[in-house]
């Protein structure tokens, strides 16, 4: 009886354990799941870990912009099929980072994956799966059950290889990392460059749009766009202030900080954070 009564006592923890187990997995799921946002008629944003999807419906297909990580690859379907009976057709990478374009390993199996030709030769530099099959230069368009979706390369700035894709019957662009909800990361080890995001906003801001995905965070306006570019001009003029008056580069993470400038108050090692030493050689080269 005693043996009975603790092998009752084993399974009941086992059993406990185990459901433990699968309350904490899903939780952990929940935390982790992506959602679906309507953006306009025919055009929806997917949030959630990683960059923001854009899926544009069309009467023939659907085209992303950008897919997130590998392991999203079946949630992102699931997603897309809640909005469309029909399959992937195209993929736009905005440029090269992981959690923009590590679902091309799933995505290069059934649609074909498009990407400006040094958001390319950055994902074959470092070693990334499934880099797209067709490249563009300055401009490409995919022309779907009557829907236009254009891929523009206005020029240097989160990375080298940035593409904004405009979407003109809906005024909308999504411009991957060149837009950041919280603060930019200038990628300087793909060709990132401060001086030249600034001019590729102003191209940006160029185009005919009054909504905007950006990379990571909400939908932005016009007036959030212009704020962003000021901002990036702002910082820069304070780092070049900053050298003119004898700040070394080790200083300089710290001396950046301003309280009226977002961006330098981000979490230390994050996003602008990350930036600073590269800004601070770019910056240097400049006022020399």
């Amino acid at each position: 009886m005693k043996r009975n009564t603790q092998l009752r006592v084993i399974a009941h923890l086992r059993w406990m354990m185990a459901v433990l187990l699968l309350v904490v997995t899903s939780v952990g799921s929940a935390q982790n799941a992506l959602t679906l946002e309507r953006v306009k008629d025919g055009l929806y944003m997917i949030v959630g870990s990683g960059g923001n999807v854009g899926v544009r419906v069309t009467s023939e297909g659907a085209i992303l912009i950008d897919d997130k990580f590998p392991q999203n690859f079946d949630e992102i379907q699931s997603l897309v099929a809640s909005v469309s009976p029909l399959p992937v057709k195209y993929v736009i990478n905005t440029h090269n980072h992981g959690d923009h374009s590590g679902g091309n390993g799933g995505y290069i199996k059934i649609a074909e994956i498009i990407a400006h030709q040094n958001a390319r030769d950055n994902m074959i530099r470092g070693n990334q799966d499934a880099p797209p099959r067709v490249v563009f230069t300055d401009q490409t368009a995919v022309y779907l059950g009557g829907v236009e979706v254009r891929a523009l390369y206005l020029g240097t700035g989160h990375t080298n290889g940035d593409a904004v894709v405009y979407f003109p019957d809906l005024k909308t662009v999504h411009t991957g990392d060149l837009l950041h909800g919280t603060a930019p990361y200038i990628d300087y080890g793909n060709g990132g460059s401060s001086r030249g995001w600034v001019g590729t906003m102003n191209g940006v801001l160029a185009l005919d749009w009054d909504t905007a995905i950006p990379g990571h965070g909400a939908l932005m306006s016009r007036r959030d766009v212009v704020g962003f570019r000021n901002q990036m001009e702002s910082v820069r003029a304070r780092m070049a202030e900053l050298i003119r008056g004898g700040l070394v580069r080790d200083d300089a993470v710290a001396a950046i900080k301003e309280s009226s400038l977002s961006w330098t108050q981000a979490e230390e090692g994050l996003f602008m954070a990350r930036s600073i030493p590269g800004l601070y050689d770019e910056i240097a080269a400049e006022v020399e």
